[in-house]
């Protein structure tokens, strides 16, 4: 792909918008399928929906939430939390999802991975890595699980790069330790993992400047950048994003 993606994520719990600081203080912020459109209206590239309670509750994700945002945005859009088969991946792009994000059930049994890049394809395949600092691990980054609640003691970086190995076509790693912050994104993290790997990675968790989205781009290498906080507060457009970024030399989709 030729220009950076805006990415807004929709963190939806019991079919509401929600946005939290470092995955818990979950503030509601209204329909997922109201906030999709209007992403979706605005110019973003893409969304990002993520069921954050359906690993935790041991299910897949709602579809009927789901549905009723595919059926109101004219972009492509990711659906992920507790899919753990490949059922699960027909169901949800039998509705018009364009891709799908993978977790747990991915580090849980890899050959998941390749079960679903052999039926699917590896471009509808995003392996969603959330990342706590752990300075006894070789990269100084770990593999968390089940919505950020359990430690796996594997290394981030090594495990970006299995997941490439396994056929996955993107990475979206966040960072548990400025989710929510607004501080900017753990560029050392976001930059180890894009370097490790040749398939596009996404920035995630805490933008809370334009200056941030650079950064990630350009010091991070990543392809793209996950957005919440400073989207749905309405601190900045997805215009005004993009805008700022043409501005300093990265190609976007205007």
């Amino acid at each position: 792909m030729d220009y950076r993606r805006i990415i807004p994520c929709l963190d939806v719990k019991n079919g509401r918008l929600v946005k939290g600081v470092k995955f818990v203080e979950l503030k509601d912020l209204g329909d997922p399928a109201e906030n999709g459109e209007a992403y979706s209206r605005a110019g973003a590239d893409e969304l990002v929906f993520l069921d954050i309670n359906a690993t935790l509750e041991n299910r897949k994700p709602l579809l009927e939430a789901v549905r009723r945002t595919v059926e109101r945005i004219t972009i492509p859009l990711t659906v992920g939390g507790g899919i753990n088969t490949c059922r699960h991946i027909e169901e949800i792009l039998n509705i018009g999802v364009s891709k799908v994000s993978v977790n747990t059930a991915a580090v849980k049994k890899p050959k998941f991975i390749q079960e679903a890049v052999r039926e699917f394809g590896s471009a509808r395949i995003t392996i969603a890595i959330d990342t706590r600092k752990n300075p006894d691990l070789p990269s100084g980054f770990e593999v968390m699980v089940k919505g950020g609640t359990a430690g796996t003691g594997k290394d981030a970086v090594k495990w970006a790069k299995r997941a490439q190995e396994l056929g996955a076509g993107a990475i979206l790693p966040t960072s548990m330790d400025t989710d929510g912050m607004q501080t900017g994104y753990d560029i050392p993290m976001t930059k180890a993992i894009a370097d490790a790997v040749t398939i596009p990675v996404i920035a995630s968790g805490g933008a809370g400047t334009l200056e941030h989205l650079f950064e990630a781009i350009e010091q991070g290498h990543a392809d793209a950048v996950l957005v919440a906080s400073i989207a749905h507060f309405g601190k900045y457009s997805i215009r005004q994003m993009k805008e700022y970024l043409r501005d300093k030399g990265v190609p976007v989709n205007l």
